[in-house]
């Protein structure tokens, strides 16, 4: 196989111009020039790389380092999942070059004050408009948890299925019942593809603004900013239907949720304005500065030292 030159990163599709993902299990990943295949006893299939947000290898998967590279190369998110893809291990590189929104994320992250400003952001978006300016984070988890009760009984009135609780058991998924069994399944996939906004935007998922202590904390909270519409009624309704392949065909519902909804433009647009970016900046620019206390940043490749002797 003739050696492949990395793809720059301004020539690849923008993440919001992205599908959303795909789920593989028992084959053999591997590439042919810029496309992705999947091979198992009944033939391959190709998919260009560089168009989807994230690959989700479930069990029974094996991967070559050639795909790895592609993956790698095109800002594709690659997650490991495990046993009914509840399980999430891994994720590729940045498509963003400039580290200005991971700093502003810290930035925003380290002060008490700009965190509960981002988190009532957050908190508004979910509460649809509602003025939640005044309330503390007390009081916000108060009333989300009341609004996330109501929207869990809301899809069981409308489609018949029970309600209890949220049972979530990832070392024991056939404990759960039907509708949690298929609720972890949606929200697996929702967390595939928001995790692979986030890295391919350059943010980090473990700076939560609400969600905190956890290598995927940033990605909860997105997340979270969707299921109302994504992932809950998607569930409720596969439940509904009787599907023998439950959790296939609650991924495939969320895959075709997420696409008619947009959410991956959506998620892009609203980290931006979290984040104090606009959508169109270009996250592109690939300069090394160095960092200076009163200056801020200075120019990188050049020797400072009183004898002008160069650069590196």
């Amino acid at each position: 196989m003739a050696r492949m030159l990395p793809v720059p990163v301004t020539a690849l599709p923008r993440v919001q111009d992205r599908m959303t993902f795909l789920y593989v299990e028992h084959c053999v990943v591997h590439r042919e020039d810029g496309a992705l295949t999947a091979r198992n006893d009944q033939g391959t299939v190709r998919v260009p790389a560089a168009s989807l947000i994230a690959v989700l290898l479930g069990p029974g998967t094996s991967v070559s380092h050639q795909a790895m590279c592609l993956l790698g190369e095109c800002g594709t998110t690659a997650v490991w999942v495990g046993e009914r893809g509840v399980r999430y291990y891994a994720h590729g590189r940045s498509l963003a070059t400039s580290t200005r929104l991971l700093e502003e994320q810290a930035a925003r992250v380290s002060s008490p004050q700009k965190r509960l400003r981002v988190a009532r952001e957050m908190y508004c978006m979910r509460f649809h408009g509602e003025d939640v300016s005044g309330l503390t984070m007390q009081q916000l988890r108060g009333r989300e948890g009341a609004r996330v009760r109501e929207i869990y009984r809301e899809n069981s009135r409308r489609t018949g299925v029970p309600w209890t609780r949220r049972d979530y058991r990832p070392d024991d998924f056939e404990a759960s019942d039907p509708i949690n069994q298929a609720l972890s399944t949606a929200h697996a996939a929702l967390y595939g593809v928001v995790h692979g906004v986030i890295v391919s935007l350059g943010c980090s998922p473990g700076l939560g603004f609400v969600h905190t202590g956890h290598e995927r904390s940033f990605v909860y909270d997105v997340a979270d900013l969707y299921k109302a519409e994504t992932t809950i009624p998607m569930a409720f309704d596969v439940v509904a239907e009787g599907m023998e392949d439950l959790t296939g065909t609650t991924r495939r519902r969320v895959r075709d949720k997420v696409f008619e909804l947009q959410v991956i433009e959506r998620a892009v647009k609203d980290i931006c304005s979290l984040l104090g970016a606009e959508e169109q900046d270009d996250l592109s620019v690939n300069v090394v500065s160095l960092w200076d206390y009163q200056r801020r940043v200075v120019a990188g490749g050049a020797n400072y030292s009183e004898e002008d002797a160069g650069g590196w």
